[in-house]
């Protein structure tokens, strides 16, 4: 049995929840699960746009048809082809031979690639359109947000951007779907974790996303992940915004390595003293214990980042590498960073840590400080000195 979820007269949620996946991509944790969001199109033809991934097409499969009883499919709309959103396409393919697969230039190879689909595709491009009835579908590529298909469309009569992984967000809608439904501060968060680590990269896409879906009139988003926006578009869209061009917050993200806790007292001592500086929001995190994933979003959403770490066998502590390249492989800009190392006989982390905020182009705050054995007094004022700095910085 399925209760039909309108987004308008003649267009419909189907989507699932995933609570049993442990790991998005298998990499990003998933405390809170996830959904799969697929709509449909009631009209005198019928679209589905985008599908499930594959484990849920039973499920998803009940609801298509609850709604459209025994009429064919006549469209399967391919906004992106991560196996997420179109590993079901080949089962459907199966059940209904006749339907058309709608995707761009750069779908039709990835459909052959990861399905052996090479029947009844068609191809658009920026602004064509699909009429369906009284709706209608216009189609605009987003490249690299996040896939070089990737694209969304748009449906006028009702003004929903079906937009794909673009304002999606981890969470599995628990009743609400749409946005003015739920308590949506609970989606904040995972909704910048979700863009960090996955869109994070692609800012300058974004941004040119965002000029062109400016000329919609949109009355609701429907993503492909997380709750439907009705209500917070406006934020929604600021959000994006601001963080496809690497606006940071007033705060710090103090990430640090310890093998028996010599380190983690120097970034302790640190903390205080931002802290006694006037800097509220102060973020630790122990790489050990912390999934990269959540240091990485607080990462992206504050100015201020020291990093410390013991050397281990004459490189970082391969926790703290991780972090560190992760970082460097995503580029993210407009950072204050600073710098802690301690070691027993040979040190490198402080440089290694270094090397790698000047890689980012962030500006360093104070001397790099590097702590032989526990720490000392010497060590103890340096990191007090590069609290303050740093919340001077921060303040200016």
């Amino acid at each position: 049995m399925y209760k039909e979820v309108k987004l308008s007269e003649k267009i419909y949620y189907i989507g699932v929840n995933d609570r049993r996946t442990s790991l998005f991509e298998n990499m990003w944790p998933l405390d809170r699960g996830i959904s799969y969001n697929s709509f449909l199109i009631n009209d005198d033809k019928i679209a589905i746009i985008d599908t499930v991934e594959a484990g849920f097409f039973e499920k998803w499969l009940d609801k298509v048809r609850t709604i459209i009883k025994d009429r064919p499919i006549d469209y399967i709309i391919v906004n992106h082809m991560e196996p997420d959103h179109s590993s079901a396409i080949r089962f459907i393919t199966e059940l209904y031979p006749d339907v058309k697969i709608v995707g761009n230039r750069k779908t039709t190879p990835m459909l052959e690639g990861y399905y052996g689909i090479t029947k009844n595709v068609t191809e658009v491009k920026e602004g064509d359109v699909i009429e369906l009835g009284t709706t209608s579908l216009s189609f605009h590529p987003i490249p690299m947000v996040h896939w070089p298909e990737s694209m969304v469309c748009f449906e006028q009569s009702s003004g929903i951007l079906f937009s794909t992984d673009a304002f999606g967000s981890y969470g599995t809608l628990d009743g609400g779907v749409f946005d003015d439904e739920m308590d949506f501060e609970y989606f904040r968060d995972e909704m910048r974790r979700y863009y960090s680590n996955i869109v994070g990269k692609y800012g300058n896409p974004v941004q040119k996303a965002l000029s062109k879906l400016s000329a919609l009139d949109i009355k609701l988003i429907a993503p492909a992940h997380g709750p439907l926006i009705r209500k917070n578009i406006k934020d929604v869209i600021a959000r994006h915004d601001r963080w496809s061009k690497h606006e940071t917050e007033k705060g710090v993200v103090i990430a640090y390595a310890s093998m028996y806790g010599n380190t983690e007292v120097l970034a302790e001592v640190t903390a205080r003293s931002l802290a006694e500086n006037g800097i509220e929001r102060i973020r630790m995190y122990d790489v050990s214990k912390t999934h990269i994933s959540y240091i990485i979003s607080d990462v992206f959403k504050y100015r201020g980042f020291i990093m410390a770490s013991p050397t281990y066998s004459n490189e970082l502590h391969p926790n703290m590498e991780a972090l560190v390249m992760k970082l460097q492989h995503m580029g993210f800009k407009n950072h204050l960073f600073g710098v802690i190392g301690s070691y027993t006989w040979g040190g490198v982390a402080a440089k290694k840590l270094l090397e790698a905020g000047q890689n980012l182009n962030w500006e360093l705050v104070g001397t790099p400080i590097e702590q032989k054995y526990s720490i000392k007094e010497e060590s103890f004022n340096a990191c007090i000195k590069l609290g303050e700095e740093m919340a001077k910085r921060l303040k200016e």
